[in-house]
């Protein structure tokens, strides 16, 4: 750069001083992209299926457990109750009840839904299309039914629930009617938990519910006053999709929510967060 008498002519220091001032705003001469490259984001929080949680000694937990999806529209409905109600639940599922796009659609959406919604095995015949006897008479064959629904379904949890008995697979508990035994122990023997339940929602003629809405806020009650579960503090509910499609059966499935949401200490919680699953 030329010089008169040892010094720099005004233009010129302009322009050295404005070329300054732009070098410093983009960081010195770092780039964009190295700079878009340096701030990293944060890594994801989404729960994972079957992640252990602290558990809380001083609350009531209620697992709600509803099997047989996809039924619609009794599937969909109780989800809406429970997205509404802002609780949590477990949908059993059975592969062979999935056909056709708009169940394939249910489906998705559950394994989707998590960590409001938990979907598990339920098999993928229901037990032989509900021929109990010969199902439990054919271990092999029965667990064999449970990982094909696992494969078929996408099942994200090793948690079952064995068709139309209730039994339960633990962490070092394994119980139930004498004839699920073989496959309990099985079905134990590589890492599966089995989830029975404590109260029946019970239904009659295909879909309709036994219990009033009162019936059942006095079960839970009761059970939970009495520490009369299959551990304390702790109660899984079990009830079927069909059993609310009709208006004045949502409406009773709404009450008994609303109702133990009443009590501070109540928690609905999904079963991979029940407290003796094996992870």
């Amino acid at each position: 750069m030329r010089k008169f008498n040892g010094k720099m002519p005004v233009q010129a220091a302009v322009m050295l001083a404005v070329g300054v001032l732009l070098f410093s705003a983009c960081g010195g001469g770092e780039s964009k992209d190295n700079k878009a490259d340096s701030v990293k984001p944060a890594a994801s929080t989404k729960p994972v299926p079957g992640a252990a949680v602290p558990y809380d000694s001083s609350k009531l937990y209620i697992y709600l457990t509803w099997d047989d999806a996809p039924q619609p529209p009794g599937t969909m409905d109780c989800k809406r109750i429970f997205e509404s109600e802002g609780v949590k639940a477990t949908f059993f599922v059975v592969g062979m009840n999935q056909f056709g796009r708009e169940r394939e659609k249910i489906v998705d959406t559950l394994r989707n839904s998590y960590p409001q919604f938990l979907m598990a095995n339920h098999s993928t015949s229901h037990g032989f299309r509900n021929n109990y006897k010969k199902f439990y008479s054919m271990p092999d064959s029965a667990v064999q039914d449970f990982m094909d629904n696992e494969v078929k379904m996408k099942v994200p949890v090793k948690i079952i629930r064995l068709p139309g008995n209730n039994s339960w697979v633990l962490k070092g508990e394994v119980k139930g009617p004498k004839s699920t035994m073989p496959v309990c122990h099985k079905l134990d023997s590589l890492g599966y938990n089995v989830i029975g339940w404590d109260i029946e929602w019970q239904f009659k003629g295909g879909n309709v519910p036994v219990q009033s809405a009162d019936q059942m806020i006095a079960e839970v009650n009761k059970k939970f006053e009495n520490y009369y579960s299959n551990v304390e503090n702790n109660i899984v509910i079990l009830a079927h999709d069909r059993m609310f499609e009709k208006p004045q059966y949502q409406d009773s499935l709404r009450k008994v929510i609303a109702t133990l949401k009443q009590n501070p200490k109540v928690v609905f919680e999904t079963i991979d967060h029940y407290p003796t699953i094996k992870h």
